[in-house]
């Protein structure tokens, strides 16, 4: 089995990751522990269990910790449905964001797809 780190939904949650942290420091600061903390922990959790999923001995747990990803993938797409409805993102970010969500999300069940077992 490949190192997460050839993975390419890997590579582009880490990424996702980078983008979010970045948007979520200029929130206002009573949002701190609220949308911005649940917002990088979704995010976070997307490559961590495409990590800890690909380092199982077997495929079933592989595809577990990958639906897992998956959840962490709607979860901040709400969140960040949230953030837009209250302002606190701009447009442009909330559409970049928003699209690479879907990108992500067509990678883990493509790959989910090619895992069988």
């Amino acid at each position: 089995m490949k190192s997460h780190k050839d993975l390419n939904v890997w590579n582009r949650s880490i990424e996702l990751v980078i983008t979010v942290y970045q948007v979520t420091k200029d929130f206002p600061k009573e949002e701190t522990y609220g949308l911005v903390s649940q917002m990088r922990r979704s995010v976070i959790s997307m490559p961590s269990n495409i990590a800890e999923g690909a380092a199982r001995q077997s495929k079933k747990e592989f595809r577990q910790f990958l639906y897992i990803a998956s959840g962490s993938v709607s979860e901040l797409d709400t969140q960040l449905i949230i953030c837009n409805k209250l302002d606190l993102i701009r447009d442009e970010s909330f559409r970049n964001i928003s699209d690479e969500l879907t990108q992500i999300k067509k990678m883990l069940f493509g790959l989910l797809n090619s895992i069988k077992g």
